[in-house]
């Protein structure tokens, strides 16, 4: 996904903003989101399934390994357990309350971290530019050049199954795309006017970086990363639906699919229910952040 903003527009628009002593830039950005519908609902079912999984402990009924064969397979609605039950008689709603604090965080880590490690490294380059920028470039193309999911599995399986090694391959991942917009945004700000003449006054590398680079850089790597969270959630289910992420009995929204495959035809709607949390929260990510984009592009 490729970002929109303009650097020159973007960094013109808040030196403007400065100038005038009015942070009319970000209040601008804050009208447009408000007009957004669509942000402001996904925002905000994101925000109930956030506090929904921190608070699992209070609201889930039982433990996410608590089962009995007896009550195995259950159909949703049946007294004391709304979700219905999985295939070895444990809570559904429970499952899926605390499997999502699985899926967050596996979701969510390994763009953090590239967010850092990439952003600081294509900035470098960027800013750089020569040598430094052809080296780090070429390196960061070998990586890019494979399919995201193939690399994750690969690395996956190299390092074996478990929840830090499937945040380390996904972090691997996610460096590369994020080096490039990163490297992308830097080489636009760092020869726009403010810069230049900040270099001209005898202003230091690290003096422009700080002052003139990193503020109108790390807004659009920043919405760049918000769009790689759902995919990030989407390889991450499907690491542990092949066994190389989460290991059981811990629940995981793609384990639990993976574990729930053979109720799909006895009770389909709750072997689907781990694959709707995934899908919902993955396009209400995307949906945020495109969101978050159109606002903070001014020509929007």
């Amino acid at each position: 996904m490729s970002t929109t903003f303009a650097p020159e527009v973007l960094g013109a628009a808040k030196a403007a903003a400065r100038a005038g002593g009015q942070d009319t830039y970000w209040r601008g950005v804050g009208r447009r989101l408000l007009r957004d519908r669509v942000t402001l609902v996904c925002g905000a079912i994101l925000v109930v399934m956030a506090l929904l999984i921190v608070l699992a402990p209070l609201i889930a009924p039982y433990g996410p390994t608590d089962g009995s064969i007896a009550r195995r397979l259950k159909p949703i609605g049946t007294p004391g357990y709304l979700l219905g039950t999985d295939e070895l008689g444990r809570d559904m709603l429970s499952r899926l309350l605390y499997g999502g604090r699985f899926s967050w965080f596996v979701g969510i880590t390994p763009v953090v971290l590239a967010f850092f490690i990439g952003g600081t490294i294509g900035i470098i380059a960027g800013f750089a530019g020569g040598k430094t920028n052809m080296a780090i470039m070429r390196v960061t193309d070998v990586f890019y050049a494979f399919p995201s999911v193939l690399l994750a599995v690969a690395v996956s399986g190299s390092l074996g199954a478990g929840i830090l090694n499937a945040i380390m391959s996904l972090t691997i991942v996610f460096i590369p795309p994020i080096i490039r917009v990163a490297e992308s945004v830097t080489t636009g700000v760092r020869n726009l006017d403010y810069a230049e003449a900040a270099r001209a006054t005898g202003a230091g590398a690290r003096s422009i970086v700080l002052v003139h680079v990193l503020p109108n850089v790390l807004g659009p790597i920043f919405i760049y990363a918000t769009s790689l969270v759902g995919v990030s959630m989407i390889i991450a289910s499907g690491l542990s639906f092949l066994g190389l992420g989460i290991k059981p009995p811990d629940p995981e929204w793609g384990l639990m699919l993976n574990t729930l495959r053979t109720a799909i035809y006895s009770q389909p709607m709750i072997a689907t229910l781990p694959g709707i949390c995934i899908f919902l929260t993955s396009v209400c990510f995307n949906f945020v952040s495109d969101g978050l984009r159109t606002a903070m592009d001014v020509r929007a």
